[in-house]
C-alpha cells in the first residue's frame, strides 16, 4: 500500500440510457457506492461541457468522499418560462428536473449543483431543482452570486431565509468563478471540497 484506495463506480454502459455511455451524456448517472455526494450536472454541449465537474468529482475522491454524478436529462437552457416573474420568451431547450431525478437525489447527504454564467438562470435553474427535494446544497458556478440573490425568489439558504420559501431544499455554499468549459483552477477544488467535508460532517437539519 502506498496510500492509495480502490473506488468503484457504477458507471455508464450504453450512451444517453440510464447507467450509460462512456461520456457524461443527458440523463446518465455514475453512481459510487457512497451515499454522500451527488454533483448535479447540466449536460454536455459546446457551451456546458462537464469538464470542470470531472474534475471537481476527482478533488473529492482523492479526499476520499464518496460523490456520484447526475447528468440531468433536460438540464439545459433556461429555467421553464412561468419561474421568471414577468415570463420570457425563449426558443430551443427548457431545463427542468424530472421525478425519477429528484428520487435519485433524494438518496444523498450533499447536493453540488454546477451552474453557468447568467445570474437568472442560475437562481431560477436552482430553484426549480430544489423545490421538491429536501437537501443542503452546494452551488458551483462562474457568476458572482450571495446567498440575497438566492433568498429573494424563496429559495431557503443557511444565511438568509426567505419570507415565504418555495423550496425545501436549502443552499449552504456557494462557490463561484468556476468557468464552464475550462480546467477548474486547484484553489476552487480545493475550496469545494473543504466546504464539502464542512458540511458533510456538519450539516443538521432545522
Amino acid at each position: 500500500m502506498i496510500g492509495r484506495k480502490t473506488k468503484v463506480i457504477d458507471c455508464r454502459e450504453t450512451a444517453g440510457i440510464g447507467l450509460g455511455g462512456g461520456l457524461a451524456q443527458a440523463g446518465t448517472l455514475a453512481e459510487t457506492d457512497s451515499k454522500d455526494v451527488i454533483v448535479l450536472s447540466m449536460g454536455p454541449t459546446r457551451r456546458h461541457i462537464t469538464k470542470p465537474v470531472c474534475e471537481i468529482t476527482y478533488g473529492l475522491r482523492e479526499r476520499d468522499i464518496g460523490v456520484s454524478v447526475l447528468v440531468l436529462r433536460s438540464g439545459i437552457g433556461p429555467p421553464p418560462p412561468e419561474e421568471f416573474p414577468d415570463g420570457f420568451a425563449t426558443m430551443g431547450s427548457i431545463s427542468s428536473i424530472n421525478e425519477e431525478e429528484e428520487e435519485i437525489i433524494r438518496r444523498y447527504k450533499l447536493a453540488i449543483i454546477h451552474l453557468g454564467n447568467i445570474p437568472y438562470h442560475i437562481i431560477y435553474k436552482a430553484k426549480v431543482f430544489l423545490r421538491n427535494i429536501e437537501i443542503p446544497s452546494i452551488i458551483v458556478c462562474q457568476a458572482e452570486m450571495d446567498f440575497e440573490d438566492f433568498a429573494k425568489v424563496g429559495i431557503k439558504t443557511i444565511q438568509k431565509m426567505p419570507k415565504k420559501p418555495e423550496t425545501k431544499g436549502v443552499i449552504v455554499d456557494i462557490v463561484t468563478g468556476v468557468i464552464r468549459g475550462q480546467t477548474c483552477l486547484q484553489d476552487k477544488i480545493d475550496d469545494i471540497t473543504t466546504k464539502v467535508e464542512y458540511w458533510l460532517n456538519n450539516y443538521k437539519k432545522n
